[in-house]
Formats: C-alpha cells, sequence, structure tokens
C-alpha cells in the first residue's frame, strides 16, 4: 500500500491550515509555501470540507480554516478521508470480510497484522503532533 500525493498533500495542506488556526490560508499560500499546483489542491480542499475537516470563508480576507482543533484529527482521519481505506488487501475493507477464502486464507493474519499496524501509526498521531514537529523543523516553509 502507497500513500499518494493526495492523502500526502492533505495532510501538508491541513498543517499548513493548523500552522495559524486563527486566520484563513488561501490556497495560493499553501500552492506557494508546499510547491504543488493551486488546482490539485482545490481538489483536495474540496475532499477535506466534504468531510467536514476545512470550511471557507469567502471574501478579500477569506480561505480555508480548521473546522476543529488541530488536537481533534487524526493523521488516520485526514489519510482515510483522501484515501479511502488504508488496508493492505481489499478483503480488509469491509468490517465483515466478505472474501469468499477468507476461512481458508493463510496470508489473512499477515493482511491483518499489517493493517492493525497502519492503524496504530495513523489513529495515534494527531494535526497537532505534525504541527508541532513542523515549527520545530529548521524550514518552516516547505514540509
Amino acid at each position: 500500500m502507497k500513500i499518494t500525493t493526495k492523502g500526502r498533500y492533505a495532510l501538508r495542506m491541513m498543517i499548513e491550515f493548523g500552522l495559524d488556526p486563527d486566520h484563513c490560508t488561501k490556497i495560493c499560500q499553501v500552492a506557494a509555501r508546499q510547491g504543488i499546483s493551486d488546482k490539485y489542491l482545490e481538489q483536495i480542499v474540496t475532499i477535506l470540507m466534504k468531510a467536514g475537516f476545512v470550511r471557507s470563508i469567502r471574501g478579500a480576507q477569506g480561505g480555508y480554516m480548521l473546522t476543529r482543533k488541530p488536537e481533534q484529527y487524526t493523521a488516520g482521519m485526514i489519510l482515510r478521508a483522501a484515501e479511502g481505506s488504508l488496508s493492505p488487501v481489499s478483503c480488509l475493507d469491509d468490517e465483515i470480510n466478505q472474501c469468499i477464502y477468507a476461512s481458508k486464507c493463510s496470508t489473512l493474519s499477515l493482511w491483518q497484522q499489517i493493517k492493525d499496524a497502519i492503524d496504530q501509526v495513523v489513529d495515534n498521531v494527531t494535526l497537532a503532533d505534525l504541527i508541532e514537529e513542523q515549527k520545530n523543523r529548521p524550514d518552516e516553509t516547505l514540509i
């Protein structure tokens, strides 16, 4: 399983919004700081808005803001909004495994362990943790 640019950029955009949570951040500001296309970020911010993670403010001083405090988001929440399932195999996507081979699959426990390890990491790192790490980086202009 690989995290695509959509998931990586969604995290980077949320970090940007969280660096100044009391003010609106424009997509063009994120694009310039991150070296990412405005158009691609507009697609990603739409996903984040549909998930209820950010809201838009209209007007000259407008832009985007987080809807919650950074501590209330996990990396897993953001990645799943952007990527969908983080499971290494599709048979683990559903709550109940629908695979007709599940009862006799010798690799199922391996895939489940990988999924559990991924979930353990991404669900225990908050956006606030990532923001703090960004603030401790020597050059905070590029994440």
